[in-house]
């Protein structure tokens, strides 16, 4: 009986490259990052271009949320954009659009334009685009989750340096293992490349 036979990828390593250098950079510019993120956010709410995000994405993640949380063993309620913990002395934490992940996937999107190339199937590159979406939304979702459980246990300092900075990480690594995964296992080489 033979083993599992793996595929040979002959990928170049640029995908990889490339997002540990966007790791670099923002760290080495967050500072400069986060008040560009700041003037973003005020012109997208002037153009009123977050209403579908606000009204449709943030509930339902907030609900997502929700479930994580008690499946952990907390008590929670929600509204349209809050999770409240707790009951006896409920913790309120507002959910903003901005806080949703978007930013990570503007770094999906970055990696995915160098790492999808023609070389493979349309059906293979389908694949790992939805393994990509999927995974993002999922990785932003047990994130969000973390971001309020520190932030009830431990307060708004090491909460926020996990979302500044741990956050970070946690995309970067999420794509490294993403961008290995899918040329390992899911991209398959056109026939003839």
């Amino acid at each position: 009986m033979r083993g599992p036979e793996f595929k040979t990828i002959s990928v170049s390593k640029d995908t990889f490259v490339t997002l540990f250098l966007i790791l670099v950079l923002v760290l080495m510019f967050f500072p400069l990052m986060a008040t560009f993120n700041d003037i973003l956010t005020r012109i997208v709410i002037n153009l009123r271009g977050y209403w579908f995000i606000r009204e449709v994405i943030v509930p339902f993640e907030v609900r997502l949320v929700a479930v994580i949380l008690t499946v952990m063993g907390f008590t929670v309620s929600v509204t349209k954009e809050y999770v409240v913990l707790g009951e006896s002395q409920p913790f309120i934490a507002e959910i903003v659009w901005n806080f949703i992940g978007w930013q990570s996937l503007v770094i999906l999107f970055v990696s995915l334009k160098g790492g999808l190339v023609s070389g493979f199937t349309r059906a293979s590159r389908l694949e790992a685009l939805t393994f990509a979406l999927v995974g993002t939304f999922l990785m932003n979702l047990a994130r969000i989750s973390a971001i309020l459980i520190i932030l009830y246990y431990f307060g708004k300092q090491p909460a926020a340096f996990f979302h500044n900075y741990v956050s970070i990480v946690i995309t970067i690594s999420w794509l490294f293992f993403f961008w290995w995964f899918s040329y390992t296992f899911v991209l398959e080489e056109k026939a003839g490349s």
